[in-house]
């Protein structure tokens, strides 16, 4: 049954776990399906506004919570959270809609999925956008990440949610407007029980908390490798604090000639892509595609 423009996905694991996504438009356009991936804490919600619009210009759209967020059970085991396995399950529900090659869209971890992938299903990515990530992650970014992540807020109503996003990540990202924290907040925030939370298993935290960021990162340039034969957009904002522009342009230098670098003004890590002046561009890329 649709809702609200799509229809829910229920699907399984190839472990067992109950999983959730959303499929917006119609598959009937014969023209590649699009599959959106979000960041660390984040779920299919986060492009809602995006996989609406992008269905209207008529392209089915697929929208992941990645297990222990959103919808899909929370796993026992929390070393299960890892790209690894989330990588698997972007498989497992693509299988399930006999989805065999998509365009992607990588917000965040999203990109770090599509990184390795290709391991998993050499020839299920058509063209991709890497969404304010690449093989480098910024300690600085990390730290951003671990610190908002474990305050855990609980704010009294989406109103005080969006306002304290607005506060806190404001400041990088002064392009956004009331309505885009007001969505944020949406996204981000489920009332349970009477209380407005964040929408994902606390435990996905403890890796950021235990992390020793003062030692090397490792980094993803042997996967990056594995996209150089496909096209690639990458989005940056402006104001990232995890992906840094010389990150961006060592990954221009090392793409060759299908590979396009835009800049998300005014907004920090991680750009919404529906905003007006990344819209054009990243339609424009998957139209060509």
């Amino acid at each position: 049954m649709q809702q609200d423009g799509f229809t829910p996905l229920h699907f399984t694991s190839d472990d067992g776990l109950a999983l959730y996504g959303r499929d917006y438009g119609s598959g009937n356009s014969g023209r590649r399906p699009i599959v959106c991936l979000a960041g660390l804490s984040r779920n299919s919600r986060d492009f809602h506004q995006l996989a609406t619009w992008l269905a209207d210009q008529g392209r089915r759209v697929i929208t992941l919570d990645y297990r222990g967020r959103g919808l899909s059970a929370r796993d026992p085991n929390p070393a299960n959270y890892n790209i690894g396995r989330e990588a698997q399950d972007v498989v497992a529900a693509l299988r399930t809609l006999g989805i065999s090659r998509a365009i992607f869209i990588g917000t965040s971890r999203g990109g770090l999925i599509l990184h390795i992938l290709p391991a998993f299903v050499p020839d299920m990515i058509a063209a991709c956008i890497l969404n304010d990530v690449g093989p480098v992650i910024e300690v600085a970014g990390l730290r951003v990440i671990r610190e908002y992540l474990s305050a855990r807020l609980e704010p009294k109503d989406f109103t005080e949610a969006a306002r304290a996003l607005k506060a806190t990540h404001g400041v990088d990202s002064p392009a956004l407007g009331d309505n885009d924290w007001n969505d944020m907040a949406d996204a981000i925030f489920r009332e349970t029980g009477g209380r407005i939370v964040s929408d994902y298993d606390p435990a996905l935290v403890e890796p950021l908390k235990t992390m020793d960021m003062d030692q090397h990162l490792p980094d993803l340039w042997p996967q990056y490798e594995a996209l150089a034969s496909i096209p690639v957009m990458i989005v940056r904002g402006e104001n990232s604090k995890l992906f840094s522009a010389d990150v961006a342009g060592e990954m221009v230098a090392r793409h060759g000639p299908q590979i396009e670098l835009i800049m998300a003004r005014g907004q920090g890590h991680a750009p919404i892509l529906h905003i007006p002046d990344v819209l054009g561009p990243v339609s424009n890329f998957i139209a060509s595609h």
